[in-house]
C-alpha cells in the first residue's frame, strides 16, 4: 500500500487563519486528535511565536475515504501561534522529549479588559494536560506540510464514548 498524494485529489494542503473564536473554532476541529511529541511543541521567545508540529487526522478526507473504500489518511501540519508574551504547561514533563500528546480542542478565552485584544490560547490534551499561551492577540496559522499518508490505526478517532 503507498501513501496518499495531495495530487490524487482535488484538494490541496490547508493552509489557515484564525484571529476570531469562531475562525479557531475551524481550526480545533480539524485539529482534534491530532498527535505529536513534547520535543515537536518550541516556544520561540524572541520571535514571540510558539509552534506546534502534528500529524493531523484528515476529518475533511473522512466522508470520502469511506466512500471510496480507501484508508483513512493523516498529515504532518504546523500550527503557529503569533503574539506569543508566555507559556505554561501542565500535564507535560519537560525532561521527556518523547512524551506522546494528542490535542482534544483549542479554546481562547480573552481578557476581561474592554478592547483588550489579549488573552489565553489554551490548548487541551489529552490525559488531563494543558498547554496555556498568552498572547497579546490571538493570531494563529495551520498549515499541512507534507503530503496526507495512510492513518498507522487504519481507524478513524472515535469519540461515540465522550
Amino acid at each position: 500500500m503507498t501513501d496518499a498524494r495531495f495530487e490524487d485529489a482535488s484538494e490541496r494542503p490547508l493552509r489557515l487563519a484564525a484571529e476570531s473564536v469562531e475562525d479557531l473554532s475551524v481550526i480545533s476541529a480539524l485539529l482534534q486528535d491530532a498527535a505529536g511529541l513534547a520535543r515537536d511543541l518550541v516556544w520561540m521567545r524572541r520571535k514571540r511565536r510558539f509552534v506546534l508540529f502534528l500529524n493531523r487526522f484528515r476529518w475533511e478526507d473522512r466522508d470520502r475515504a469511506e466512500r471510496a473504500g480507501r484508508p483513512y489518511e493523516r498529515v504532518r501540519a504546523v500550527a503557529l501561534v503569533e503574539n506569543v508574551m508566555a507559556v505554561r504547561a501542565t500535564g507535560l514533563d519537560p525532561r521527556d522529549p518523547d512524551q506522546a500528546l494528542s490535542v482534544l480542542q483549542l479554546i481562547f478565552e480573552p481578557s476581561t479588559e474592554p478592547e483588550d485584544p489579549s488573552g489565553v490560547l489554551r490548548v487541551v490534551l489529552a490525559g488531563d494536560g494543558e498547554i496555556a499561551i498568552e498572547v497579546e492577540a490571538l493570531e494563529m496559522r495551520l498549515e499541512d506540510v507534507t503530503r496526507p499518508y495512510v492513518a498507522p490505526s487504519g481507524k478513524a478517532p472515535d469519540h461515540s464514548a465522550d
